[in-house]
């Protein structure tokens, strides 16, 4: 029986050279969830995890492996400001690591930061354990691309006690190439016992490109180590994006993430938190703003694995044009998790009659003595809010753009730094309808 005609994405993918590493079991590794990732292909929507997000158009496309030229491409430096923050910063071009573009002169003590690359050429079994994952979900194909085929990306880690007081970046720019190109990141973060630091995440783009990028982080927080993730996330128009984050917290360890997604055609984040230790917290906060015929897709799932562990969500979704957004917000407090306490909200806005934003939220218990709550809600603005303000002399329009923005901006009140809130407030306004 002859057997079907692999989609073209999976076809070039098939026969792309993997990225030879000379550590025996990396390159296994590789050639294995390659395999994985051939003989399932790309999830369709009977996938549960996929049900909202069809893959069809992007089965049809193939991709160029990788970007020959990415240390030489011109990158225009006020691209990398970001609203006056200063401090060391990892930079990769179309996922190739640019020394030229980042600084890492002078690390704070106790912060290791280094691109993936030289940490595998330097001593690749201390990162055996996490590059030798296989990945076996059924919606785990990006995971699996990104396992065969990510040769670089960061790796921070930061001593047991240290606290940094100025912040760390990673970012990520998808530029201009003579070809639409795939490029895999992988990033690797573990702050020590009590350690504590802000780290920013940023997706950029620069010039017109279609190109596909992946991205698989794992952070792991020791004994109450504390984690300040800010993700802004401004892909180039036309690419498409797709991230997994996984988050795992010993004891009284504690993330606090705020994420900001803009950017990008096909844009997804699965974002995964573990609670392993007892009083463990997870927080996380975000907005999703699909504009034109954007879709964007947020996963969340946080599980409660210890005793008197505590999570808390807040996610708002905006959606104009013909833009489609996507949420999961999924909670579950396994066995011997007694006294977590859970809350997740997930609140949406439809700006215009094509918009669409499907959200689904997921709860499941199997522990004592828990508090748990969870909603979400789609809709569109308080006409009672807009008279209110147009009785005050504020044009309708105005008085539009300033709730729309007061609803996109509540996740972010928690965010300690001034000048970031500030950042994101100008990034909402530039975007919303005037």
């Amino acid at each position: 029986m002859n057997q079907p005609a692999r989609p073209p994405f999976v076809a070039a993918l098939a026969e792309a050279p993997l990225p030879a590493s000379g550590v025996a079991w990396l390159d296994k590794a590789r050639r294995e969830n390659l395999d994985a990732f051939v003989a399932a292909g790309l999830p369709d929507t009977r996938v549960e995890a996929w049900k909202y997000t069809a893959l069809r158009a992007l089965s049809q496309r193939s991709f160029a492996a990788g970007d020959a030229q990415a240390l030489s491409r011109d990158i225009d430096p006020a691209l990398l400001a970001l609203a006056g923050i200063e401090g060391p910063a990892l930079v990769f071009v179309n996922g190739v690591y640019r020394a030229d573009l980042s600084m890492l002169d002078a690390l704070p003590a106790g912060v290791d930061l280094q691109p993936l690359s030289h940490a595998l050429a330097a001593d690749p079994e201390s990162l055996r354990f996490t590059l030798s994952r296989h990945y076996r979900e059924p919606g785990d194909a990006f995971a699996r691309l990104n396992g065969a085929f990510a040769h670089d990306g960061a790796v921070l880690r930061v001593a047991a006690g240290a606290k940094i007081s100025v912040p760390l970046r990673l970012v990520f720019v998808g530029a201009a190439a003579g070809a639409e190109i795939a490029w895999h990141v992988r990033h690797l973060v573990e702050l020590g016992e009590g350690a504590e630091l802000t780290l920013i995440e940023q997706h950029l783009g620069a010039g017109e490109q279609a190109h596909l990028g992946t991205q698989l982080g794992d952070v792991t927080l020791h004994a109450d180590a504390t984690l300040h993730h800010v993700g802004l996330q401004q892909a180039g128009a036309g690419s498409s994006l797709v991230r997994r984050s996984h988050y795992r917290l010993g004891a009284r360890a504690q993330t606090h993430l705020h994420a900001l997604e803009l950017g990008g055609t096909l844009a997804r984040h699965d974002l995964r938190a573990e609670l392993v230790g007892d009083a463990a917290g997870f927080h996380g906060h975000g907005a999703f703003l699909p504009d034109g015929r954007q879709h964007m897709d947020i996963q969340l799932a946080i599980g409660h694995q210890a005793r008197n562990t505590v999570s808390s969500s807040t996610w708002r979704g905006v959606a104009s044009g013909r833009g489609r957004g996507v949420f999961r917000g999924a909670i579950v407090v396994n066995t011997g998790a007694d006294g977590a306490d859970a809350v997740l909200g997930n609140k949406n806005l439809l700006l215009s009659p094509q918009a669409e934003i499907d959200t689904k939220p997921e709860l499941e218990i199997y522990a004592d003595e828990v508090k748990a709550a969870h909603g979400a809600t789609v809709g569109q603005l308080d006409e009672r809010a807009s008279f209110y303000l147009r009785s005050r002399g504020i044009p309708e329009p105005q008085a539009r753009t300033l709730l729309t923005t007061a609803f996109a901006r509540a996740p972010f009140e928690s965010l300690a730094s001034e000048r970031l809130r500030e950042h994101i407030d100008q990034l909402l306004l530039a975007r919303l309808p005037a």
